[in-house]
């Protein structure tokens, strides 16, 4: 058994994405939620596809940095865009998910930043709990 090193804690009232709010245990997370105008609703909030891309994104960038430490790659600027899609089986009436992780980074070469984004992949705690479960692309713009 691993050791614990942190529990994050949240609740969803209400209607769920559809009005509803989410909030952490601690009060650092208060949104409302709604369905986004793309899926026909008022997009007078966020949504869960949008929370869960920022938390992938946010701890992609630290699999990058800890992969780059481990090979003594020195990095400048770097940012991670997760877009998160919400896909919808009509015929089965079911819904599903879908990913693309866009490493951007500078003072890099392109197959450095390619293996980089390829080992945060490996590490990253988002990317080892949906993988297999989702489809997910990665690639790396440098500049």
């Amino acid at each position: 058994m691993s050791e614990v090193t942190y529990t994050a804690v949240a609740t969803s009232t209400a209607e769920g994405r559809n009005g509803g709010r989410a909030t952490s245990d601690d009060g650092a997370l208060d949104v409302t939620l709604a369905v986004p105008k793309a899926f026909g609703g008022a997009g007078d909030g966020t949504n869960p596809e949008q929370l869960f891309a920022a938390g992938w994104a946010s701890c992609f960038v630290g699999a990058v940095r800890r992969v780059a430490g481990a090979k003594k790659v020195p990095l400048n600027d770097l940012a991670v865009v997760a877009e998160v899609t919400l896909h919808h089986d009509t015929e089965a009436g079911e819904f599903k998910l879908s990913a693309v992780l866009h490493l951007e980074a500078t003072g890099i070469d392109q197959a450095t930043a390619d293996e980089l984004v390829r080992g945060a992949h490996q590490v990253c705690p988002y990317s080892k709990a949906t993988r297999g479960n989702i489809e997910v692309t990665l690639d790396a713009t440098v500049a």
